[in-house]
């Protein structure tokens, strides 16, 4: 029996990297808003070694469409602007001397159902990924009832707690989902 828990705590693993995935892409998806986390994927050559934005810079938001960047070593403050305009944010850096900053213009009707179309199929990439685990995991049990002479019971039982994990993680999906679909086309 401790082999299907195993196999259930394999599958759950799984759904919640999807899961955690899918809020990794939904942060890099840009709702007119400003928000820090779009400069998460953004490296800066710094002496020779990428290094993120955040972790060489303070990072502010003074209003919902503009992001402020205050480099600790003012010394870097064309490197952290050369690599915002290399990184296809399609987003121009304001530079003045001290800090840079960063004008978010308000998205477009068409712009912002894009962005929900590309946040579906975001979601749906999660769902896959989700059904994935199912099917490895129920292929796990069916190779344990043939080969290790599991009850068929238990395989039952097993592949119904499966199929409960399954649903409660396509529930997160979808809620996320829903959260982020609203983000986007608040105006």
């Amino acid at each position: 029996m401790a082999d299907i828990d195993e196999i259930k705590m394999e599958a759950e693993e799984r759904m919640q990297k999807a899961l955690d995935s899918l809020a990794e892409a939904f942060g890099n998806v840009r709702t007119g808003r400003a928000n820090a986390m779009i400069l998460d994927r953004v490296k800066v050559d710094y002496y020779g070694v990428p290094t993120p934005v955040n972790q060489m810079a303070a990072i502010k938001t003074p209003d919902a469409h503009m992001l402020v960047i205050e480099p600790w070593d003012k010394g870097t403050l064309g490197a952290i602007e050369h690599a915002i305009n290399n990184s296809h944010l399609d987003i121009t850096p304001n530079n003045d001397g001290t800090c840079i900053r960063l004008a978010f213009p308000s998205l477009t009707e068409e712009r912002r159902r894009d962005l929900v179309k590309q946040c579906k199929s975001y979601a749906e990439e999660a769902r896959v990924a989700i059904r994935n685990a199912r099917r490895d995991a129920n292929s796990a049990v069916d190779k344990a009832v043939k080969n290790d002479g599991l009850p068929e019971d238990d395989q039952r039982r097993a592949e119904a707690e499966i199929q409960k994990l399954t649903d409660a993680y396509i529930a997160k999906v979808e809620e996320a989902f829903g959260k982020k679909e609203a983000e986007v086309m608040e105006i």
